[in-house]
Formats: structure tokens, sequence, C-alpha cells
């Protein structure tokens, strides 16, 4: 798959998963069950309705109970889904794009947008990707000259 539109898959799930605890869920719940139910009709929306319910249900109790993990396995399930849907029906992208770039603002009028600090160290490494949306000022982490050669 095109790493794209991994990329927004990615991006999409993770979107996903924080709204489950904000006060926009409805909306977006509503319409990533429609995005996701695109070819099918009312019965299958009606049905991912039922599972991106339960899939909230499972996240806010794990914020309850302190637990992150849950909420990444949950990203990882929605992340695949959104994935294949992709794969099937690329113009479906133009409409996960469209309702993230809506969510994006509400996000950050919510304050669920926040620094984020990554840290990767040892050996030699591979190829290391973050998505998400990028404002403001991005740093490398490395002194001004650039990364020390060992």
């Amino acid at each position: 798959m095109e790493a794209e539109l991994v990329a927004l898959a990615t991006a999409g799930a993770t979107t996903l998963v924080q709204q489950m605890a904000t006060e926009g869920w409805g909306a977006v719940r509503r319409r990533m069950a429609a995005l996701l139910a695109r070819r099918s009709g009312a019965e299958e929306e009606a049905a991912v309705e039922r599972e991106l319910d339960q899939a909230r249900t499972d996240v806010v109790i794990a914020q309850e109970d302190g637990d992150e993990e849950v909420a990444q396995g949950v990203t990882v399930v929605w992340k695949a889904r959104l994935r294949r849907l992709l794969a099937e029906d690329p113009a479906a992208a133009a409409e996960l794009r469209r309702l993230l770039d809506e969510v994006a603002p509400q996000q950050q009028a919510q304050g669920t947008v926040r620094d984020i600090h990554n840290n990767i160290g040892g050996g030699s490494h591979g190829m290391v990707m973050q998505v998400g949306l990028v404002s403001g000022d991005v740093q490398n982490g490395f002194p001004p000259s650039g990364p020390r050669s060992r």
C-alpha cells in the first residue's frame, strides 16, 4: 500500500481513538461509521456504529483505570480497518482527509493536542515515522551542528 495511504489510515485511527473521550464523539462516530460502511447499506453502518461504541466504552474504562495499552490496541484495530478500506476504495481517502481536517481544529480547541517528545537511542535504526498534525516549532533534538558521528 502506498505510504501516504498508510499514514492517512494511521492518522485516521489515532484521531478516532482520541475523539472517543471527547464531547465531539457523536459526530465523529457517525461520520466514521458512514465512511467505513460507504459501500454497504444502513444495516452495516449501524453495525459499525455499535463496534465504535464498544471500542469507546473500552477506551473510556481503560483511561479511568490508567491503562494506555487499551487505547493503543483499539488504534491498531481501527488502523487495520481503515487501511483495508483505503486499499479497496481509494476514493475514500478524500472523505477521510476531510473528516480529519474538520476534527483537527476541534482537537486543538479541546486541548487534546500536546507536545510530543520522542527519544530514539542505542545503535542504528531503521525508518521511524510519526504521523500527526504538526504546527509550531519542530526540533530534531540534535545540536545545531547536526547528529554526532561515533
